[in-house]
């Protein structure tokens, strides 16, 4: 099977790292050289996918589009492509015009009476900003009082494009949805840490909350495909804050990091189980999930005598990525590494039978680093777990 990814940059990464997991051949398309999938990949076709002129020759050949990007006009040239073309798109358009906007989300969150931060002013600081259009972290601020946030959006406050709420603090967690209206699939619910800037930097499978709380966030989830009216992929995240869990943003879209942890830790491949959805929905099912094995992800930037553990931002300037085997004790690494050359960084993957065993791997990955390259210095920015977790396991 040849499967065509759009977007050579996280997202990218992710699709191609899982199909090359499925067995398939992937053709990678982007507009720009040099990003960081490029390295993972079969072929690369440089070409810009909002000139429909370029289609053809870039995707004719393929049995399957995976989009990897978060560009309007891409999307809907993509789209409008695979409807003249007969090849499957995973996009849903509706969904994604509501998960894209985090007012929309916002709106469609109250409309169905989920859990959510509250509003600025009904809320006390400190106040996070995030941006109205996009997802992730990108542009996300905290403010510690009004003069601050005054003073940020100038004449235009309160802003009319952005989404102010109550700065939480609490354990994060992702989950996502793949499915159509009467059949969805629920997949692994996991734990996210971020870094100072909310760029999450590591993921854990499977997570630390116990079973009724899994089970509730599931309900959450399952509650905003159904009324999204989902065809594809979903990943919500939330946090558990105060004994509730509150709602924190939407993606339909194949998101980066959580499902390579899920492939890991459960054998659950989601871009498998989207081929199934799109290509073969009768006669091919997932396999069932007969474990779960203890899976660590985290990003690392290496520079002289200092180590970071830090969000999955920095892989974005990576430059073309390599997978290695056994990467200094790490079961594999995504990683521009190259022997004397610096700085240096890694997509680190353990995995072992337990999340305590698996947690020791990391270490001892992290400790034969630090001894390698005579680093004097590891910086893990709010390394604590939260107080759902039952031991701190991490000594960096």
């Amino acid at each position: 099977m040849l499967v065509g990814v759009v977007g050579a940059k996280l997202q990218g990464v992710e699709a191609v790292y899982l199909a090359r997991k499925a067995g398939w051949e992937v053709r990678l398309v982007d507009k720009e050289s040099g990003m960081p999938a490029a390295g993972l990949c079969d072929s690369f076709v440089q070409t810009d996918v909002t000139d429909a002129s370029h289609l053809d020759q870039a995707l004719g050949a393929v049995d399957l589009i995976i989009p990897a990007l978060e560009d309007d006009r891409a999307l809907d040239s993509l789209l409008r492509w695979s409807r003249q073309s007969g090849v499957p798109l995973v996009h849903d358009p509706q969904a994604y015009a509501v998960s894209s906007s985090k007012l929309k989300s916002a709106a469609l969150f109250k409309k169905i009476g989920l859990p959510i931060p509250l509003a600025w002013p009904r809320c006390d600081f400190p106040v996070l900003a995030k941006p109205g259009i996009g997802s992730g972290s990108k542009g996300v601020r905290i403010f510690h009082d009004l003069e601050s946030l005054q003073d940020w959006f100038a004449s235009d406050f309160p802003p009319r494009d952005w989404v102010l709420e109550e700065f939480l603090d609490g354990s994060q967690h992702s989950l996502e949805v793949i499915g159509r209206p009467g059949n969805y699939r629920l997949l692994q619910v996991t734990d996210l840490y971020v870094d100072q800037d909310f760029d999450c930097k590591r993921v854990i499978a499977p997570s630390a909350l116990p079973p009724h709380l899994i089970a509730e966030f599931e309900k959450l989830s399952l509650t905003i495909a159904e009324a999204l009216n989902l065809h594809g992929i979903m990943d919500v995240e939330a946090i558990y804050a105060d004994a509730e869990f509150k709602v924190l943003e939407i993606d339909a879209r194949l998101p980066s990091q959580t499902p390579t942890a899920v492939y890991w830790s459960t054998g659950q491949n989601m871009v498998q189980l989207l081929k199934n959805m799109y290509i073969s929905p009768i006669g091919e099912s997932a396999p069932a999930v007969k474990m779960q094995r203890g899976v660590i992800y985290e990003h690392i930037y290496v520079w002289g005598d200092k180590l970071e553990t830090r969000g999955e931002g920095i892989m974005a300037g990576s430059g073309p990525l390599e997978l290695q085997l056994d990467f200094f004790g790490a079961d594999e690494a995504l990683t521009n590494f190259a022997s004397g050359q610096q700085p240096w960084m890694a997509t680190l993957i353990f995995c072992d039978a337990d999340q305590q065993q698996t947690r020791a791997k990391r270490d001892r990955c992290i400790a034969e680093i630090v001894k390698r390259f005579g680093i004097k210095k590891v910086v893990d920015d709010n390394p604590r777990f939260s107080q759902i977790e039952r031991h701190h396991y991490f000594k960096t």
